[in-house]
């Protein structure tokens, strides 16, 4: 028997005797290196893993929505796993939110059809960045402290024309294996309240570093170091190396994941 055999026949045979259920979670990302599962780090993934492993009596892998950097949050996030014995979601929650640590939670439990998938059926993605203007000894930990208020008018000029293109390999992690730098973004613009400023990105999709190196970029803009024409340059360039400095991970959410309608069975 071929090796592509094995493959289909025990996709095959997980799709038709097990059960697939999505995880609502959110984490402070301050003590984790991202979500990934990686050796020798502490992360998201192998820890709702362990729990659920542990309370479930039997090995579990989860498929998260997407990945995060270190020290990134999530105020929403996804993921899905197959367990062939049925349990009961309320119950479950309660037990893993009593064994995870506090800074992982779990909001719901849900079955979802056997071939819905938490990342590639994921249609849209929001992220958010934190900037304080002021010295807030309650803020920090979330939040990137500048020294000068950029220009905000500016910035959201700049983050107009990103909605006006697709490739963002100037924004990209260098080394990283993606087929494509296409993303559609379809929200780009900075809102602020009293001494926060906060960007609100939403996409499709986003690739590694993205947001980080936009918010970057951006404050470029903001602090007259980049005009308009030089940050539609930088777009046109598909080079890291011409776009800003990426901020601090620790300021970063991903507060939402979309899906399309009907996907779950709630």
């Amino acid at each position: 028997m071929t090796r592509i055999t094995r493959e289909v026949i025990c996709n095959f045979v997980v799709h038709h005797s097990s059960l697939r259920y999505f995880l609502e979670i959110a984490f402070n990302g301050q003590n984790y290196f991202g979500w990934q599962r990686q050796p020798q780090q502490v992360s998201v993934q192998e820890t709702l893993e362990h729990a659920l492993s542990t309370l479930l009596r039997s090995p579990v892998t989860i498929v998260g929505a997407g990945r995060t950097d270190a020290g990134v949050h999530a105020r929403q996030i996804f993921a899905h796993f197959d367990i062939v014995e049925p349990f009961d979601p309320q119950n479950l929650m309660a037990r893993l939110n009593g064994f995870l640590p506090k800074d992982i939670s779990v909001n719901a439990i849900f079955e979802a059809p056997a071939d819905a998938h938490a990342r590639f059926d994921a249609v849209y993605r929001e992220y958010q960045y934190v900037l304080t203007t002021k010295k807030d000894p309650f803020l920090h930990a979330f939040s990137f402290g500048v020294h000068q208020v950029p220009e905000i008018i500016k910035m959201n000029e700049a983050a107009a024309i990103l909605l006006e293109h697709t490739d963002f390999q100037c924004f990209s992690k260098s080394k990283t294996d993606v087929r494509t730098y296409n993303c559609q973004i379809t929200k780009a613009q900075w809102t602020q309240q009293e001494d926060t400023l906060i960007f609100t990105i939403g996409a499709d999709r986003f690739l590694r570093n993205m947001v980080r190196a936009i918010v970057g970029t951006l404050l470029a803009v903001g602090y007259g170091k980049m005009d308009l024409e030089d940050f539609r340059a930088v777009l046109a360039s598909k080079d890291r190396s011409e776009a800003g400095a990426s901020v601090p991970g620790h300021a970063l959410f991903l507060t939402k994941v979309t899906y399309p309608n009907n996907h779950f069975k709630l």
